[in-house]
Order: structure tokens, then sequence, then C-alpha cells
């Protein structure tokens, strides 16, 4: 047997394990049959849980958590991690409110009261700044990514409270004579039945989608997360695709925001508090590897239903909201433990020297390993 059919018999599957593994299906699976228990589990306990009515709320609910972790999608990929989303979506609410109001400039004596289509692009023109100041400092000052984003968490939250002085800004309906009506459009009204955040949700991630599956950027966010300095030496701007996804991650929290202040008509600086946690975990149930280079949107979209539908299916059965904790909680867990089982043994081979020099793993080989006998040149030819 010759040295090349060896290798090949080595990374081929074994034929002889093939068949049906429910195992793997239901570690794969995991997410989309944890959706089915919960759905199934509270519609038992519950006459009210199970109707189209609910799953709309709930839906319209679990589009926060999902526009969050479809960001914070993209930055795990790349091997990252974003703290802030959650202050970055309170942040994101009081400058909409912020501008709902009204912008006084006192020079002129006049009060500018901004359409709501100007509220809604200044606002992901926020979202889109403070995500490229984390992008910046992780990728270019080589800040690791928690601390960054941790100091990003304080700063964004501690602006929103200096703005509103820790008050909330109220019935942000806008008003006809002033031009500004429409906002809460977003949270309240519904386009063929169906929640205009859920439909902004669907429109987020059917563009991650294809931006992560047909484009070369898609290839450039999986081949960082995979090994950073491979793809670097294969010509992929590492730089430019990590600050890419911290800017898109600040766009989604955002847009996150804007979305519950308008379900609210009200914006205050607390919104948003520890979800940024949520957002995490939505994506870890849906199958990321917290070390990047794997995951998709739609394990992330089922992760966020999860967690959404079971939130909600312990408030209607009545559960306390300590309880509803410990639960969240232990999702989280059960969902790292399951990754590390899926991913468990799978690396990311070291890539090969590209200046001729042999990698220290060759260097330090002995010499039979580095200089085949003759005998063995003859075996692989």
């Amino acid at each position: 047997m010759t040295h090349a059919s060896q290798a090949q018999r080595d990374t081929q599957p074994n034929a002889g394990s093939g068949g049906f593994d429910l195992g793997r299906l239901l570690l794969e699976g995991r997410a989309f049959f944890a959706l089915i228990a919960i759905i199934l589990i509270f519609s038992i306990l519950s006459p009210v849980y199970f109707s189209a009515n609910n799953f709309l709320t709930m839906s319209s609910h679990v589009a926060i958590f999902g526009l969050l972790s479809i960001g914070m999608l993209l930055v795990i990929l790349t091997g990252g991690i974003d703290l802030s989303v959650g202050s970055t979506l309170g942040f994101a609410g009081v400058f909409a409110g912020f501008l709902m109001q009204g912008v006084s400039f006192e020079a002129f004596g006049v009060v500018v009261y901004p359409p709501v289509w100007a509220v809604v692009v200044l606002t992901c023109a926020l979202g889109a700044l403070v995500g490229a100041i984390n992008g910046v400092l992780i990728a270019c000052f080589k800040v690791p990514a928690f601390v960054a984003t941790l100091g990003m968490l304080y700063v964004a939250r501690g602006v929103a409270l200096l703005m509103t002085d820790g008050l909330t800004y109220n019935n942000l309906g806008g008003s006809e004579a002033l031009g500004n009506t429409g906002f809460d459009w977003l949270g309240f009204n519904r386009l063929f039945g169906v929640p205009v955040g859920v439909l902004i949700l669907a429109a987020v991630a059917i563009a991650a989608m294809l931006a992560l599956s047909r484009t070369p950027f898609g290839r450039w966010v999986y081949s960082t997360g995979g090994n950073a300095r491979a793809a670097e030496l294969s010509g992929v701007p590492v730089k430019r695709v990590q600050v890419s996804v911290y800017v898109l991650s600040g766009i989604c929290a955002a847009i996150a925001g804007l979305v519950l202040s308008s379900q609210l008509t009200s914006a205050g600086p607390t919104a948003g508090t520890t979800y940024e946690l949520t957002a995490i975990a939505g994506v870890v149930i849906g199958g990321a590897a917290l070390t990047g280079g794997r995951g998709n949107v739609r394990g992330t979209l089922l992760g966020a239903f999860v967690i959404g539908f079971l939130s909600d299916g312990l408030v209607i059965t009545g559960v306390s909201s300590y309880w509803q904790t410990v639960f969240t909680g232990a999702v989280i867990v059960l969902a790292v433990l399951l990754n590390s089982i899926q991913y468990k043994g799978r690396k990311t081979p070291r890539p090969a020297a590209s200046d001729g020099q042999a990698s220290p793993s060759q260097r330090q080989a002995s010499p039979t390993q580095q200089q085949p006998s003759s005998s063995q040149q003859r075996a692989v030819v």
C-alpha cells in the first residue's frame, strides 16, 4: 500500500460506521428540537400559549434578541466578542428619543423636529460609530475584545444617562403638526398580519445569510475566525473585516433599540441591560463556536427563539422571575456544554509556511522523518 493511498484512507470518513446517527442528529439540531419541546411543554401547561396571536406577540419580543444575536454572530465568527450591544441598544433608543423630542438650537432660537426616517438613519449611524470605535480599538490598537467592548459598555450607558439625567423620554408618538409622526409604527403596526419588528428581523437575517454564504466578505469572516494569521497570509484584509463586523453589530443593536423604543413608545437609559448576555446565549444555543469560524444565521435565529419563547412561556405560566433567571442560565450552560461536545477534537489545521522555511514541528522532526529512505521514496512512487 502506498503512502498516498494510506493518506486518502485516513482522511475519508469511516464507512463502516455509516448509517443513521441519532445522537449526531440530535446534537446538531438541538436548537430546533429544544424549540419544539418548549412549545409542546408550555402548550400543555397553558391553554393560551399555543395560538397564532400569542406566537406573533412572542415573535415581536424575539425580534429584539434576534437582531442583537445576528450582530453578535458576525463578531463571534471572527473570534471576537461584543459586550457593548446592550448598552448600544439603550444609547440608540435614548438618542432616538432625544431627536423625537426636538433638537433645540438656542443660538438661532429654533427647535428642529426631524422626520422619523431621519431619526432612523441618524440612530443607525450612531450604532455604526460605536461599533467602529470597538473595531478600531481591537483591530488596530490590539486591545482585547473583551476589554474594549466592556469599556464601551460603560461609556455608552454613561452617555445615555447623561443625556437624560437618568430619566425616560415618554410619548414618542410625535405630532402631525410637527411632521414627526410614525415612530410607533415600528413597534405596533403589522404588515400582512405580521409585526413590523419581525419583518425587520427577517430582512436583516436574509441579508446576513446572503452576505455570509454568497459574498467574499462571508468567506473572509469565516477564515478570520478559523485562523486569522493564515487568512492574513492568504490576502484576507483581516483588520478591515474585524472593524466591519463590529460596525455591523453596532448597527444591529441600534435597529434593536429603535424597535424596542417604538414598542414601548418611550426610551430609557437603562434599556437593554444584560441583553448582551442574551445575545451571546442565542448565538451559543444556535450552535456557533465561541472560538470563531463556526456558526450560521439559521441556528442563531433558532437560539434567539428558544430564549424568547422560553422566557415568555415562563411568564405566561406564572413562574417567578427569579426562577426564570435560573432556567435561562441553565439553558446557556447546557448549550455551551453541547457545543464543547460537538466541536471536541476539531482543530483548525496550521497553515503551511509560505516563505519556504520549515515549521517548528518540522524542524523538530527526526532525521528519518525529514529525509525518507530510498525504499520509502519508491513506495510513494
